[in-house]
């Protein structure tokens, strides 16, 4: 997964607005008790992120 269709599922799922907000501030245990941002920024790859998010999110499985 790229960079740019990561932005693009937090965005569907989040709204434009608040995904970068949330990527900001919400930690998640899953990553190490570190922020989507601090994740990517890091290195971690999108797609390790983003099946941290689907978790964290409770998102159904059409969106994994």
């Amino acid at each position: 997964m790229r960079h740019t269709e990561f932005w693009a599922r937090m965005e569907h799922v989040l709204g434009s607005g608040y995904a970068r907000t949330w990527s900001r501030e919400h930690v998640l245990a899953d990553l190490g008790g570190r922020t989507v941002d601090q994740a990517l920024d890091q290195g971690e790859s999108p797609k390790r992120v983003w099946q941290a998010v689907w978790r964290a999110l409770d998102l159904p499985a059409s969106e994994r």
